[in-house]
């Protein structure tokens, strides 16, 4: 694996955060203060790593644009209502980083976060420093659509074969897929190791930082 890639993207929420229980914790909460059906934890994890709007058209097919805003601004009120910092990384993750920086990797993110949201937890968890660029769900199309890979390696000037996909979440391989890179599932997150592999990953790790392994 050493020296196959010079672009490694990665998602953010449950791959390098351990963020998953919050999400779902917030969605259920929005849901309950504004009398929406409750989703199970499952479906909730399902949805993570789309844009907030897909997410809720996923979750809420019934509401209507004024309660769907609602829901949402009522999501972010409780997510944000917690401070990121560097304690909720997944262990090792800040080493790992800065380890495959100081190798000669470039680093970027694609999340389903918005840029705002992306600029704060990456303050909070110290790792603004890390990431030669980073592309959200509100630059661009949402996740599975392939644009912000697309977008970043187009702006990194690196092509398909020497680009890799790092993600906890269906919607990550997909996205890998339609945009033709390889892509390494992690199980620590949104999806099981079962639903990751349908996707065939290059690899399907159980924690993000068993990357140094293979790197």
């Amino acid at each position: 694996m050493k020296d196959r890639f010079d672009l490694i993207i990665f998602d953010w929420d449950g791959t390098l955060v351990d963020s998953i229980d919050w999400i779902v914790h917030c969605l259920q909460t929005a849901a309950a203060e504004n009398a929406c059906k409750i989703p199970g934890e499952q479906a909730a994890k399902d949805i993570i790593g789309l844009s907030i709007d897909k997410a809720m058209e996923k979750l809420f097919p019934h509401i209507d644009q004024k309660l769907q805003a609602q829901v949402i601004a009522c999501y972010s009120q409780a997510f944000f209502s917690k401070q990121m910092s560097q304690k909720d990384l997944f262990t090792g993750v800040h080493g790992m980083l800065l380890t495959l920086k100081k190798s000669g990797y470039q680093l970027a993110v694609a999340t389903g976060k918005s840029h705002a949201g992306l600029t704060k937890a990456m303050q909070g968890a110290g790792l603004d420093d890390f990431f030669h660029i980073t592309r959200c769900a509100d630059q661009t199309a949402s996740k599975p659509q392939p644009d912000m890979l697309e977008e970043i390696m187009a702006a990194m000037d690196v092509p398909k074969e020497r680009v890799v996909m790092v993600g906890d979440s269906v919607h990550d391989m997909q996205m890998a897929k339609n945009a033709g890179i390889s892509a390494i599932a992690v199980s620590c997150g949104a999806n099981s190791s079962e639903q990751l592999q349908r996707y065939n990953p290059l690899l399907n790790l159980q924690h993000t930082t068993e990357l140094l392994e293979r790197f």
